[in-house]
């Protein structure tokens, strides 16, 4: 089991390896010098070798030391958690954790499957929870994901059985009312997508690229593809599904990479993925940018090549009227930037044909070493305003489709689908920023749109010791905001802002990230600072509030705690509520588990 007294703290060196080597080389030239030494707060070498291979990857990946290891490549990362980890998986599961042949059926009216219970990517449940379920709600019990420090997973509910992936790659599926456990399955990599179930399949990506089919009932594995051959190809928005067929969004993290003054920046291309249920195999595949060329070197003598990015990082939305998908785009990597970067991009369901683009930033060419100046710092260095949540497809009560889209820019747009993405309207939400505006998702009830952003300001502070490495923290006072925005006109109905974090809470930021989501006169939004809270969908008074950032008991006997909200939010049905709590990057507060609340008593 994981002990949060060892902090699994690979420290940088300045040298950099090109291309995957011995585990033990890329220790001793990337962590050694960190490590080995007798420092008081980082872990030696010893003790980094009683952790279990799992554990390290997840440090390297979405732990503490996430930031650091970003520009080591997936061989390089899996090859030094091999030469350090112990061999094994992680403990199982505890026997009192796991449902048994005496656990009643649970069968709930209402499901939410994938990233909204429609693939209009609305995040609206009608069936859910009345306003005078919302003000009652209790919490009725939590899952501890056993050794992670992130809880970015998405929930699926679908007739009493929650499925959810973790960081450690482990999804699971769990008796919704109880919380007990009837299956686990280990992906390749971390799982933050939420699951979609089509009938008795259940489908869902790893941040490793591969895309899994399992059977709901058993876990047992169906088939897997991985649907993009990138080094650095992951997949964080949820599929959707129509006709037998599951589109998935294909992005990245060689933004990353470059930071590595020596890596040929850059050459992956966000992609959209047609794929049969029934066995994987490929329908269809389009790119949203040409193939890379090379134009020239950088100042360390590296190639550089474009175009690249405009990664899709959000679940697509269904049109079945105009027979079309419709998916936002992230930023471009390296130039030439391309029209299909920071983007709202229409593709035929049937050919995956591009149909129309409507790009709202022009000339978005960004990467991670843009923040130090690196060579791998594009001319156009930015604004990285790219789009990370999906685009909502509403009718109003007129009949008029409208195609709603949130941006890191801070601005919210209205399109027109029947007229191939014409802006009807736009309206300012937030400051913006490369952590800013719409984060993870936007929710809508046919009348208002609801926007909360991040705009979470980060902080470097200087180092009171050479071997420490935490300088990043975030800004207690900046940050948030709720929005509730008309449909027809884009006019501001109100405007609920943040709550400032308590005088010494470390990691806490009023920043409201996380998606949210709708229900009949009540908008969930998650914030940095652990809260969930509800406000009334009239007029943006906050109607319910729940501190997640404590420890709590757990129904599977893990030790676990809540931290920052980011990422998911809340998935809805039946008059339950279920969220994810703790989130370890850009300076929140670290968490891993799963809170399940209730109004009955």
């Amino acid at each position: 089991m994981f002990k949060e007294s060892i902090v699994v703290l690979l420290c940088a060196a300045s040298s950099v390896v090109a291309a995957p080597t011995p585990g033990a080389t890329v220790y001793q030239t990337r962590c050694a010098s960190c490590h080995d030494p007798l420092h008081p707060r980082v872990p030696p070498r010893a003790a980094l070798q009683k952790l279990s291979r799992p554990q390290i990857l997840r440090s390297l990946y979405f732990g503490v030391m996430a930031n650091i290891a970003r520009t080591l490549t997936t061989p390089e990362k899996e090859a030094v958690a091999e030469y350090l980890g112990r061999p094994g998986s992680d403990a199982p599961p505890l026997p009192s954790a796991l449902c048994t042949s005496s656990t009643p059926a649970t069968k709930l009216t209402g499901n939410w499957n994938g990233w909204s219970p429609t693939s209009s990517q609305a995040r609206y449940q009608p069936a859910g929870l009345s306003l005078t379920q919302t003000r009652n709600l209790k919490l009725k019990w939590a899952f501890g994901f056993d050794g992670d420090v992130t809880a970015f997973g998405s929930p699926t509910l679908i007739d009493g059985r929650l499925y959810i992936g973790s960081a450690a790659g482990v999804v699971y599926a769990l008796n919704a009312k109880t919380g007990c456990l009837h299956w686990t399955f280990s992906a390749n990599g971390p799982v933050r997508a939420a699951p979609l179930a089509v009938g008795q399949t259940l489908l869902f990506g790893d941040q490793s690229g591969w895309f899994y089919a399992l059977d709901t009932k058993s876990g047992l594995l169906r088939w897997k593809r991985r649907v993009d051959d990138h080094e650095a190809a992951r997949l964080t928005g949820s599929a959707v599904a129509k006709d037998g067929v599951v589109f998935v969004p294909v992005a990245s993290w060689e933004e990353g990479l470059a930071l590595n003054p020596n890596y040929a920046c850059c050459t992956f291309r966000g992609s959209l993925v047609a794929l049969r249920v029934a066995d994987g195999s490929v329908v269809w595949k389009t790119y949203l940018v040409p193939p890379a060329a090379k134009h020239g070197v950088n100042s360390a003598g590296a190639d550089r090549l474009g175009p690249s990015g405009a990664g899709i990082w959000s679940a697509p939305t269904v049109d079945s009227k105009r027979g079309l998908l419709y998916v936002t785009t992230g930023d471009n990597y390296s130039s030439p930037a391309t029209l299909t970067s920071d983007a709202i991009v229409a593709l035929n369901i049937k050919s995956g044909q591009i149909v129309w683009t409507r790009q709202t930033t022009a000339n978005d060419v960004y990467t991670s070493a843009c923040a130090n100046k690196g060579p791998n710092c594009p001319t156009e260095n930015g604004p990285d305003f790219d789009f990370g949540a999906s685009a909502i497809l509403v009718t109003t009560a007129g009949g008029r489709d409208i195609l709603l889209a949130g941006q890191k820019s801070g601005i919210v747009y209205a399109l027109d689908p029947a007229h191939k993405g014409e802006i009807l309207w736009d309206a300012r939400v937030g400051k913006g920023g490369v952590l800013g505006g719409v984060q993870w998702g936007m929710a809508s009830d046919g009348e208002q749109l609801y926007a909360a952003v991040s705009d979470v300001v980060r902080k470097t502070r200087a180092s009171t010791a050479p071997d420490d490495v935490k300088t990043v923290s975030v800004d207690a006072s900046e940050g948030g905001g709720l929005t509730a925005l008309r449909i027809t006109d884009g006019k501001k109905n109100w405007y609920a802002p943040s709550v400032p974090c308590p005088p010494a809470k470390p990691g806490c930021s009023p920043a409201q990230s996380a998606a949210v989501t709708a229900a009949p006169g009540a908008v969930f939004s998650g914030a940095f600072d652990g809260h969930l809270r509800a406000f009334a969908a009239e007029d943006g008074s906050i109607i319910w509030d729940f501190d997640t950032a404590r420890a709590f008991a757990t129904v599977n006997g893990v030790t676990a705690k809540g931290g920052s909200m980011d990422g998911p939010g809340p998935v809805i049905a039946a008059g339950m509520l279920f969220v994810n709590s703790g989130y370890s990057r850009f300076g929140g507060m670290p968490g891993n588990v799963l809170l399940a609340f209730s109004s009955e008593p």
